[in-house]
């Protein structure tokens, strides 16, 4: 309760971790539904004003890393380190696709605005783009190096922004699956020249380069 900062209710699950959890688009004070994972490759969905266990989802055969409604909460989606992304029928409970394509965990998973897109980010390097209507994989979006932990779509749903392992946020065009734009923080180091420095390392140098500086010969 953020008024009294009293926790109102746990929880129960049966696993060590809860790696995944999301609320369901409020229709009203009175109905509040939150799913997360009640093992590690299954989730359980809730009704949190009375704590009720209400559905539970089960057909994931690893670790689920993430999980988010669609805007009219109406269907589910998570993603695993089994490499598939699931959609599923939140009053059911039933699987109603699961997505191929990723060659590693996929770590986050996002819908847009629209109902009409899903985006995803896997250790792969990859974020990739898919029709939830017909489960196509309709762009890869390549360009990472390092493994996409988030991925988020802009409110006109034209646009994806992927975060990664590699330090960076990049912009991406849906249509064109371009990179338009990476975002960086400037590392300590950033742009230091160590071309010709003498009495390192090259263990010491890595770490320079890992912070920003740069070995390009001074002609």
């Amino acid at each position: 309760n953020l008024e009294t900062y009293q926790c109102d209710r746990i929880l129960s699950v049966n696993t060590v971790w809860t790696r995944a959890i999301a609320f369901a688009p409020s229709r009203s004070s009175d109905d509040h539904f939150l799913v997360g994972c009640l093992d590690e490759n299954i989730l359980g969905l809730w009704h949190v004003n009375t704590g009720q266990l209400l559905t539970t989802f089960e057909g994931h055969t690893a670790q689920i890393w993430s999980v988010v409604f669609s805007p009219d909460g109406q269907t589910l989606a998570s993603s695993s380190r089994d490499r598939t992304v699931k959609l599923w029928d939140v009053a059911t409970g039933q699987c109603l696709e699961t997505l191929l394509g990723h060659t590693r965990d996929v770590c986050s998973v996002a819908f847009s605005a629209d109902e009409i897109g899903l985006a995803t980010g896997g250790d792969d390097l990859t974020a990739r783009v898919w029709d939830v209507n017909t489960g196509e994989c309709t762009a890869i979006l390549a360009g990472h190096q390092g493994s996409v932990q988030s991925v988020v779509y802009s409110p006109d749903s034209f646009t994806i922004a992927s975060g990664s392992e590699d330090e960076t946020i990049r912009i991406w065009d849906i249509k064109t699956a371009r990179c338009l734009k990476m975002l960086r923080a400037d590392r300590p180091y950033e742009g230091m020249n160590i071309a010709g420095v003498t009495g390192m390392a090259e263990a010491q140098k890595l770490t320079l380069k890992q912070l920003g500086a740069v070995e390009n010969d001074i002609l």
